[in-house]
This record gives C-alpha cells, sequence and structure tokens, in this order.
C-alpha cells in the first residue's frame, strides 16, 4: 500500500531527525478519519461485492438464507470486511491537536506496507454499523538494504460496533523511506513471461478443486499437527483484478469520487494527484495499475494491495474451519512484491494445537507464494474449532472498551512506560 506525498515542515521527500522527533509526538494521539467509509451499514450487497471482489462465494457471505440457517443466525461479513467501515470515532481536535496532527511528518517518502496484524472478536453481521479510532502506537528508526535509513510507523485501527462491543483490532506498520535511496538501492529485475496453456491449465484445476467447509463441522478432536490447508490460488493478477477488488473495498486512501468530486478534492491537496504522462491529474494510487507510474517510482510492474493478500489469507483459513470455526488472529508480513501477471498460491499448514482458556485453539503458518517459489507474505494465524461436546465461544478482547483498548496497545508498544 503506497503513502501519498503531501506537505509539511519538513524537507519533503528527505527522511530526517525532526520527521522523527514529530511523529513521536503523535503516539497515543487519536487522529480523526480523512475519508467516509466504503460501507456505512453491513449490507448484503456490499459483503458480496467485496467478497466477490477476492473470489468467495462463500454462502455464508452471500446468501442471506444459508446463512440465516447457521450458528450466526444472519450473513456475516468476511473479517477483512472491516477494511470498507469504520465512522470516524476519534474526538473533535482542539487546535492544538490539530496543530500536531496537521501534514505527514515523512512527506514525499516512498511508503510501503510491511506488517499486519488483526484479532477479531465479534463477527460484523447484515445491518450492523461500525465505528474506528485510528491512533499511532509506534515508530522506530531501522536500517534497511532497499531504501537506507527507514521510518517504521505502527498505527492501530480499533473497530467497536453501534452498541459499543469491540469487535476488532487492525494493527498495521509501514516503512518509510526516501524514494530517491529506493530507486539507486533497488536490485530487483522482473521477468515475466507469457503463460503457457498447460500452466493456465493448472491454475484453471487448482480453481476448480476449491470448496467451501460450510456447514460440516471441523472438530478440534480431528485436526493433526502437520496438516495442509487445501490451498487457493489467484491470479494470474490482472488490472481487472484490481478495478473488481475496488469495488468492493473502496478507494481507501484517494478520497473516492470522479470528475468534479475529485476537482474538489484536488484543489485542496494536489499532491494526491501527481501528473500522468499527458499532463492529466490522477491518483497517487494508479501506480498499483499503471506500470508507468510505478516504474518512475522505482519499480518494474503495477503490484497489488497488502489487504489483498490479508484477505486471500482469510479466505484460506475460513473456507478451512467452517461456518462454526473462528478466525482469532492473523499476522502477516509483506516481504516482496506481487505484480500484476504474478500468480499468488495461498497455502497453510497446522503447526500446533491446544485446549487454553479460550478455546480449542489450533495455531497455522500461512504463505502467499507466487509462481517463482518466493514467499510474498508470510504469516501465522490462530482458528477455534469446536469440539464433539461444545460449539466455538468467542474470545473476549483484552479490554472491553475502545478507550481501555488504546491504552492497551500504547502499553503494548512500550509507550508510557518507564
Amino acid at each position: 500500500m503506497t503513502g501519498v506525498p503531501g506537505k509539511s515542515g519538513n524537507a519533503f521527500g528527505v527522511l530526517t531527525d525532526d520527521a522523527f522527533a514529530r511523529s513521536r509526538l503523535r503516539l497515543g494521539v487519536p487522529r480523526p478519519q480523512q475519508n467516509k467509509p466504503h460501507n456505512y451499514e453491513v449490507t448484503w450487497d456490499g459483503v458480496r461485492h467485496f467478497a466477490y471482489g477476492y473470489g468467495d462465494d462463500n454462502p455464508l457471505y452471500c446468501d442471506p438464507e444459508y446463512a440465516a440457517d447457521t450458528r450466526w443466525g444472519r450473513l456475516v461479513a468476511p473479517p477483512t470486511f472491516l477494511y470498507t467501515m469504520g465512522e470516524d470515532a476519534a474526538p473533535n481536535p482542539d487546535s492544538e491537536t490539530k496543530a500536531l496532527l496537521k501534514g505527514d511528518p515523512f512527506a514525499g517518502l516512498g511508503s510501503y506496507q510491511a506488517v499486519m496484524e488483526f484479532e477479531w472478536w465479534r463477527p460484523l453481521q447484515l445491518g450492523v454499523r461500525c465505528r474506528v479510532l485510528e491512533a499511532q502506537v509506534g515508530v522506530e528508526e531501522k536500517e534497511s538494504r532497499f531504501g537506507g535509513r527507514t521510518a517504521h510507523v505502527t498505527l492501530d485501527y480499533l473497530y467497536f460496533t453501534g452498541d459499543g462491543q469491540m469487535h476488532a483490532v487492525r494493527r498495521g506498520t509501514w516503512i518509510n523511506a526516501e524514494r530517491h535511496t529506493s530507486k539507486q538501492r533497488a536490485k530487483e529485475r522482473l521477468a515475466q513471461q507469457p503463460y503457457t496453456p498447460e500452466q493456465l491449465a493448472e491454475i484453471d484445476a487448482a480453481y476448480a478443486a476449491e470448496t467451501h467447509r460450510g456447514p460440516e463441522p471441523r472438530y478440534f478432536e480431528d485436526v493433526e499437527v502437520g496438516e495442509e490447508l487445501p490451498q487457493r490460488v489467484k491470479g494470474p493478477l490482472t488490472t481487472t483484478d484490481i478495478v473488481v477488488w475496488h469495488l468492493g473495498w473502496g478507494m481507501q486512501l484517494t478520497p473516492p469520487g470522479t470528475f468534479g468530486i475529485a476537482a474538489r478534492v484536488r484543489r485542496k491537496a494536489p499532491g494526491l494527484y501527481p501528473p500522468n504522462a499527458l499532463n492529466v491529474p490522477d491518483t497517487a494510487q494508479r501506480l498499483h495499475w499503471e506500470p508507468a507510474r510505478a516504474q518512475e517510482l522505482g519499480l518494474p510492474n503495477s503490484y497489488d494491495y497488502g489487504g489483498m493478500r490479508e484477505t486471500w489469507l482469510c479466505h484460506l483459513l475460513t473456507d478451512w474451519v467452517g461456518d462454526d470455526g473462528w478466525l482469532w488472529k492473523l499476522h502477516c508480513e509483506h516481504r516482496k512484491f506481487n505484480y500484476q501477471g504474478d500468480v499468488t498460491w495461498v497455502r497453510g499448514e497446522v503447526v500446533d494445537k491446544r485446549r487454553t482458556d479460550v478455546g480449542n485453539e489450533v495455531h497455522v503458518a500461512v504463505r502467499c507464494e507466487n509462481q517463482r517459489g518466493e514467499a510474498t507474505t508470510p504469516g501465522t494465524a490462530v482458528v477455534l474449532l469446536p469440539s464433539r461436546d461444545a460449539a466455538v465461544t468467542l474470545p473476549e478482547p483484552p479490554v472491553a472498551t475502545v478507550d481501555g483498548m488504546l491504552a492497551h496497545e500504547l502499553a503494548r508498544y512500550g509507550v508510557g512506560e518507564s
């Protein structure tokens, strides 16, 4: 996921000590959302469009009549549907807070999503509205062979429903690096060849073999350490895939809207719309579907979003656990780009199972792997499965309130500790 250039008091596009100092002042300060949510409410259409956007036709997400007969009693949204939701829960900032949050300390740098971590405690179901509180909880300086000196910024997104119950936390870490340094040090060379009929037939056969566990319970007692999950395949990635993904996901970074609506946004934030080859202003996000823009920034081709691969991993896991299981935790690291034209094989293996106070935990090593055999996004997950004598009990958040959760998260990253 890319960052967007903007104005700040720093030398634009240069990583400075002052930028780190300014960033640290923001720790724990709720940040108002810049854009409205793509979905204000969980609807049948919204959920179906999101699920179809990553290739999932699970009736638990797409068929309200089917979902009504499951343990949930009504349609459920896929785990990462939270990306599309979240009415702003940040308090109205005073003048001092506005000044603190103005601009981006790392404006003009390349910003790349490196880590994303989730915990889910309750489902988002048909008719539910959701709020989100965003705050920075960490900033760390690190050296990178790819980008030299870098700033690792961690943001928390705390989601809760209209009745105040915590839904989930999303913790994301972005690496900020000077673009010119990235260009100088980037060593990756991309060689892509047309796919043969035999290769495409193998991919189509994998698609044809995909099934949902659905209403058949996967019991904890039947799972074995070392067991492989049935793989999923995504690709070869095309511009069309990115477009259809956006239909369900929304734009996320650039404010939604075209033509006159976009022009009004551009007048306020011209940095969001760098000109294309015809000198026409266009969204900075276009590097995800416009190879020429990606190449201008030192990359060999356009590439996907981290959120897509996170969702693909969820697809693997939710199909495996079935209607009666629960995906509790997911941690993944985006280590390589997934370029247009690449195929991603989504795979997992059971590495541990244990009974705890939370429930019947199954720990899974997961990964997204391209056709070159490279793990682009390795990760880990914890799912909860029913036993033959007890259904899954949903896990509880560490703290019941959003304010308490923010304090908990800050402490998790050592903020405020002596």
